[in-house]
């Protein structure tokens, strides 16, 4: 299987017949997508830095609310959502609670690899898993792969400890990713089980793998009970019923500098700079006044209608949704300032800006993606097609163990390749999707 267009039929021949997106295509890489030594053994590293930052929100969280933090943390991160969730996310039943599943959004800019955002209830499990598998089935295939053949498949399986059943919850929002659980469940037996948003027979002792957000709770029916006996401690529920993992605000605190003492105890100096480093300086979008001699830090600004005023060049920034909202993902609800005509930049701005007190949106640091070379196969043309690409990096960290044990550990690596001239990378028809090998 030494040609390129024979490495790439293969790919495209194991392909389940009822596919891995629902209605979605990509493009098909002959060869995995390779990491250079150092980024892959800083990828492995990572899992341990992001789990003791969710550690930290958490605990930030529940010392806002205690008074031994600001208040306005815990303001900001309830703002939008309902009493009942927050009373669930503050129950003792989830107290120690951190999502299993952490996949953070890495862009290769062209100053070194740039985490966007983390996602805890995230899409492409199933699809890394057959790219992985699949992709190492092709001699010599598994020996540099990230994760190898089955890394995904027990990664995840892994997170359930000894559940006697797994149930996957698959809400109608998230329908385009039920083929690829389909796909991952039926590897890993029938002990694991797709259900839909109705299905309550769930029995003591049985895992719950929430695939839905939770700003989606009112569309699913079975949600109720799921919480309920997650809460009685009846049933395993992966994640957490907890909406503050799900938003990407928690840069703007990691960057805060009235937090700054908080995060140095917590993570420690050394994480805390490599946090710092990996993610761009992020900005909550709070109209609050400031005093006359006070200033958005960074930008110099003294209120937040000012940031129409920036020019084009001026404006490399993207304003997104925070979360807790039907735009906070596939990048919906996304912004990128320099992109965008002046009116429509204002338009964005004036919507973040009156939208705080129920869906805050957030203002990052737009870094220029780095541009790499790729090749797909045209199964049209039958042709090996050059396409250079912005890559975006999704790492799948599966969490096991408990408590101060817990650990967590890197299973796979997606590569998401998309056209140059794409500015926001996200899954799309043109985009090559790739496992990441060393």
């Amino acid at each position: 299987m030494e040609a390129p267009s024979e490495r790439a039929r293969f790919v495209h021949s194991r392909l389940p017949e009822a596919g891995l997106f629902s209605g979605q295509k990509w493009r098909i890489s002959p060869d995995p997508f390779p990491l250079g030594a150092e980024l892959a053994e800083q990828l492995q590293g990572l899992g341990r830095l992001l789990l003791q930052f969710n550690r930290s929100v958490n605990l930030l969280y529940r010392q806002s609310l205690a008074g031994k933090q600001p208040a306005w943390v815990a303001d900001w991160l309830d703002r939008g959502k309902p009493a009942a969730l927050l009373e669930t996310q503050r129950a003792a039943a989830f107290k120690n609670e951190l999502p299993r599943v952490i996949r953070p959004d890495i862009i290769l800019t062209e100053s070194g690899p740039c985490i966007t955002e983390l996602d805890s209830v995230p899409g492409g499990i199933g699809v890394t898993a057959w790219l992985n598998q699949t992709y190492a089935a092709m001699p010599n295939g598994a020996s540099a792969l990230i994760g190898g053949a089955d890394g995904m498949a027990q990664g995840f399986a892994g997170i359930f400890d000894n559940a006697l059943a797994v149930h996957i919850v698959v809400s109608e929002e998230s329908q385009t990713y039920r083929p690829e659980m389909e796909w991952l469940a039926g590897q890993l037996g029938e002990r694991f089980q797709i259900r839909d948003t109705r299905f309550t027979d769930f029995k003591d002792g049985d895992a719950v793998y929430r695939f839905f957000e939770l700003f989606d709770l009112p569309n699913v029916p079975n949600a109720a009970t799921i919480l309920e006996m997650a809460q009685a401690k009846r049933i395993q529920l992966i994640s957490p019923p907890k909406p503050i993992f799900e938003e990407k605000m928690l840069f703007a605190l990691l960057w805060n500098r009235n937090l700054r003492g908080f995060w140095r105890q917590e993570l420690g100096e050394r994480f805390l700079a490599q946090l710092q480093r990996l993610s761009p300086y992020t900005w909550m979008v709070d109209p609050s006044p400031l005093p006359p001699q006070g200033a958005i830090p960074h930008l110099d600004l003294t209120e937040w209608q000012q940031l129409k005023t920036l020019s084009q060049r001026e404006r490399e920034l993207i304003l997104k949704v925070s979360g807790f909202s039907d735009k906070a993902w596939g990048a919906r609800g996304v912004f990128l300032g320099s992109d965008l005509p002046t009116g429509d930049w204002a338009a964005a701005v004036d919507l973040a800006i009156g939208s705080f007190a129920t869906s805050p949106h957030v203002l990052q640091r737009y870094l220029k993606p780095a541009i790499y070379k790729s090749q797909w196969f045209d199964f049209e043309k039958e042709q090996l097609t050059d396409m250079p690409g912005r890559v975006r990096l999704c790492p799948y960290y599966f969490v096991h163990g408990q408590g101060d044990a817990a650990r967590a550990n890197l299973s796979g690596v997606l590569a998401t390749i998309c056209p140059a001239d794409k500015k926001i990378i996200h899954g799309m028809s043109t985009a090559i999707l790739a496992p990441c090998s060393v």
